[in-house]
């Protein structure tokens, strides 16, 4: 692989970012209230006390958003829909004041010539659901299918790009097992209900998207992926690692492109696995046009009886390079996930809808000199081009993110923008990583 390397044509270079982390506006526009509104204004749940009420006032910036965003030379944006702002109490009628929003920010990018790309949900649930069970209630998935119909014949006419959910297992295990997440809980079994609430609701929404897609319109769902290995090569870390990518990866990838769930993974979770109804595997596996990977870091798993479920944890080799959030920098796993995602299931477009990196970013004399954030993003973005030259049929990638945000339950302290956000005063400032993703999106070029 050389130094500097082309992309192919039509290569979409975009950024992505999420409602609750940059909305703001809460309480603006007729939207009602979601998990992480509850999540976050429960003390001692997020960092600092901080909370989405604010965030980068997006709602009200997007125009100037858009316009940097044209700055940065963006071919394609990433952005979720707030569920409560469409549906106030999760169902209903839709709020119209919600969907103007959405339709005003997609007329905008359409206007700067940049195509928009919708993620249905990214984790705020309207607490009205919640209060009836949320994920742990089948009855979500439906709610969700009516919300993603309505969705798509409001905004339909502006959008061909749409994902349905937006990693899964973040929202079945860090908000129901962990506890680290909306809606906070510590329950296995109720996280693995989740898990499949969550890919019905996939398979809802996909049915309601195509009652309403146009020709040459895609969908598909948003996974977050890792490459999984053990730690050492005893037995015990190679039985660990196996099942942290039966957990992590083919949960999702089987039901989707195979419609079960592994055997392997049934057997580690025995009475706890979720309840599936007749028919629950079909509609999740039904045909997708496009699969989303979100990609940070591997796991490396070493086998430890007193971790909890599954007696294996996740290390970092003690001399590896780490971001902020204490993540490894293991650029070779984007080119792992996306060659073995490709040879295992065979998607016939894939996106790489999130990459990116936290670091500790000052400013000084009005600029950020952020050269780590940028030497993540190259050498990713060179293991990209190594995948597409062996035939992955890779079509873009979007930086995490566009704008420093909400982390949430990190709150401000982390900050993963290509673009620094004052929170006082709301300035932004194109980061020395923003400055070279614009030459790259310019370029079409990788130079190393």
């Amino acid at each position: 692989m050389t130094d500097s390397v082309t992309f192919p044509e039509h290569f979409v270079w975009g950024a992505a970012t999420a409602a609750y982390q940059i909305e703001g506006a809460v309480r603006e526009g007729g939207r009602g209230i979601s998990i992480w509104d509850t999540f976050s204004h429960t003390p001692g749940k997020v960092a600092n006390g901080d909370d989405g009420d604010v965030a980068c006032d997006h709602y009200h910036r997007y125009s100037d958003d858009v316009a940097l965003m044209r700055e940065l030379g963006l071919g394609g944006y990433r952005f979720s829909i707030a569920w409560p702002r469409v549906f106030p109490t999760g169902s209903g009628r839709p709020n119209a004041e919600g969907l103007d929003f959405y339709r005003r920010l997609i007329d905008e990018l359409h206007a700067a010539d940049i195509t928009p790309y919708v993620t249905l949900y990214h984790w705020d649930l309207p607490q009205a659901l919640q209060d009836q069970g949320g994920w742990g209630n089948r009855d979500t998935a439906l709610r969700f299918g009516e919300y993603a119909h309505a969705v798509i014949s409001a905004l339909g006419s502006g959008v061909q790009h749409w994902f349905t959910i937006n990693e899964p297992w973040v929202a079945a295990f860090l908000g129901h097992l962990m506890g680290l997440h909306a809606p906070g809980a510590r329950d296995l079994p109720l996280a693995l209900q989740a898990a499949h609430n969550l890919m019905l609701a996939h398979g809802q929404g996909m049915s309601a998207l195509r009652s309403e897609m146009r020709p040459g319109d895609e969908a598909g769902i948003v996974l977050n992926l890792a490459p999984v290995q053990p730690a050492g090569d005893s037995n015990a870390d190679l039985e660990a690692a196996a099942g942290g990518d039966g957990i992590m990866n083919r949960w999702f990838l089987d039901a989707l492109y195979r419609g079960h769930y592994p055997d392997d993974v049934a057997r580690l979770y025995g009475d706890a696995m979720p309840e599936i109804a007749p028919g629950d595997m079909e509609l999740i596996s039904q045909p997708t046009d496009v699969l989303g990977i979100n990609y940070y870091f591997r796991w490396l798993m070493a086998h430890d009886p007193e971790a909890q479920p599954f007696q294996a944890r996740l290390v970092v080799p003690p001399s590896a390079p780490v971001t902020a959030m204490g993540w490894e920098v293991y650029p070779e796993g984007l080119y792992q996930v996306l060659t073995r995602v490709h040879a295992d299931y065979g998607p016939s477009r894939i996106l790489v809808t999130e990459n990116g990196a936290a670091y500790e970013d000052v400013v000084e004399d009005g600029q950020v000199d952020d050269p780590d954030r940028e030497a993540y993003l190259r050498e990713h973005l060179l293991q990209a081009y190594r995948a597409i030259e062996e035939g992955v049929p890779l079509g873009g990638y979007f930086v995490w993110s566009l704008l420093d945000n909400f982390e949430w339950s990190l709150g401000y302290g982390k900050r993963f923008g290509v673009i620094y956000v004052d929170y006082a005063t709301q300035e932004r400032i194109v980061k020395r990583s923003g400055h070279w993703y614009a030459q790259v999106t310019r370029e079409n070029r990788v130079t190393g």
